[in-house]
């Protein structure tokens, strides 16, 4: 089995001096981050690659996931994923080598959810109701696909495990702010 983790970055300040890319975490941000950081952990959803965007968000989202995690992950940063529509992010999915069993994404929205709908086929009812009503900052898809290679899953392979948004964390945060 091979096993796709796909984080929407954490809340992000709404401006930056650098634009767009350059956005940092707000103090929630760096919490939510952590917080998957730790859940990553208890449920033993360690990745053997983390993906992500060259946004400072997501950089900044996968540095504070890591160090709540206490783990270091093997990293690439990729360009390409920058604000990727679904198709773009299903194209660098079939670049990812096939010795890695489990992939960590961080990514952007609307793209990363458009993604997870598209990629997922099948699975639990009520995390796919969720995620078709909204991807909140920092929620995580957990979508479980079988052996083929990573080049070869198409629109609909995947299995939706389970959709975990920060509110399922913690008590007094809102998914909708």
């Amino acid at each position: 089995m091979r096993r796709l983790l796909l984080l929407r970055h954490a809340k992000a300040a709404r401006e930056a001096g650098g634009g767009d890319r350059e956005r940092p975490l707000t103090r929630r941000g760096r919490e939510d981050a952590a917080r998957a950081g730790r859940y990553l952990v208890e449920e033993n959803l360690i990745p053997d690659l983390a993906v992500v965007s060259d946004a400072r968000r997501t950089r900044e989202s996968l540095d504070c996931l890591m160090t709540a995690a206490l783990r270091k992950f093997k990293i690439l940063i990729d360009p390409e994923l920058y604000l990727a529509e679904d198709f773009i992010l299903l194209s660098e999915l079939h670049k990812t080598p096939d010795a890695v069993r489990a992939m960590l994404v961080i990514g952007h929205n609307p793209g990363l959810a458009e993604f997870a709908w598209r990629v997922c086929g099948t699975g639990d009812s009520r995390a796919r109701a969720r995620l078709e009503v909204k991807y909140p900052t920092s929620g995580l898809c957990v979508i479980e696909f079988d052996e083929r290679p990573w080049s070869d899953i198409k629109w609909g392979d995947g299995r939706l495990e389970r959709f975990v948004t920060p509110s399922m964390l913690v008590e007094g945060v809102d998914d909708l702010d």
